[in-house]
């Protein structure tokens, strides 16, 4: 067994991968992603909750043989639930396991296309495209204890719909063409004229 896993095709929410960010819950800043794996990919399923076992075993080892519970808290969750605070999941999450994962500041992940070529623009990979992703399950004891999950690398492999409210040219469809042949600038002149009595 091991604690690394390379995930089949899933798909990316909540993308912060160019830059660290610090969390809403506060700390340092990280980089951090989302992977949604349909629950029909039981192979990378399987691999990660042999992957979150070993890192469990791995953490007592070290730390003592109750150092974490047998179930302790992990990063998969089921996306046709409902999230810790009560809120069910987006409907994108449907038929998904949900899995965050994140690097440390100092740790920015590998981020490559389908032909494994660096990307280097932060468009290219955004909440919604498809990907894989390498990551890596270890054992904690702070505050809480628990399994985590670390971000190593991420290969985007084709775009997809991208989740939110996405900007296009049609917005602008109810408006009349012939607006664009007035002279923006000699009407905000005339109502910032004092003299134009406006």
């Amino acid at each position: 067994m091991a604690t690394k896993v390379v995930t089949g095709k899933v798909r990316f929410s909540y993308v912060q991968i160019f830059e660290p960010k610090e969390p809403i819950s506060g700390g340092d800043p990280k980089y951090s992603i989302t992977l949604l794996i349909p629950k029909s990919d039981t192979a990378t399923v399987g691999k990660i909750k042999e992957a979150m076992k070993e890192a469990r075993e791995n953490f007592c080892k070290r730390n003592g043989a109750n150092a974490l519970p047998m179930n302790p808290v992990n990063p998969l969750h089921d996306g046709d639930g409902v999230k810790d605070n009560g809120d069910p999941y987006g409907p994108e999450c449907a038929g998904c396991w949900v899995l965050s994962a994140s690097a440390r500041e100092t740790q920015r992940p590998v981020i490559v296309d389908a032909f494994r070529n660096e990307i280097t623009d932060p468009g290219e990979v955004y909440s919604g495209c498809y990907g894989r992703a390498a990551i890596n399950f270890y054992g904690y004891s702070n505050v809480k204890k628990g399994i985590g999950c670390g971000l190593l690398s991420v290969q985007k492999l084709h775009d997809g719909e991208p989740f939110g409210t996405v900007g296009s040219a049609s917005d602008f469809n109810l408006f009349d063409r012939t607006d664009s042949r007035s002279n923006p600038d000699r009407s905000l002149r005339e109502r910032c004229d004092p003299r134009s009595g406006n």
